[in-house]
């Protein structure tokens, strides 16, 4: 299944781009996509960087599994002050 993923903030500017298209197994995990990601664009995030990911608009756990139309969204850590 190709999965449009949304990237924002410091993963956008990264990767150039404000949408990737992702292809993972039906029945893939969102931790199946960040792997995936990660293979895809390796300088997007450091290894002990936890990708927190959105599905529908919805923060998304590592066991979610994705459908075909879901609307993915990468959001980088953020610090405040």
């Amino acid at each position: 299944m190709e999965l449009n993923v949304r990237l924002f903030a410091l993963y956008r500017e990264r990767a150039g781009a404000n949408t990737i298209s992702v292809a993972v197994n039906d029945g893939a995990t969102v931790a199946d996509l960040t792997a995936e990601v990660r293979r895809q664009l390796p300088n997007l995030a450091p290894p002990e960087v936890n990708i927190v990911v959105a599905v529908n608009a919805d923060y998304a756990a590592p066991d979610v599994i994705l459908k075909p139309g879901d609307d993915v969204c990468l959001i980088p850590p953020v610090s405040g002050g």
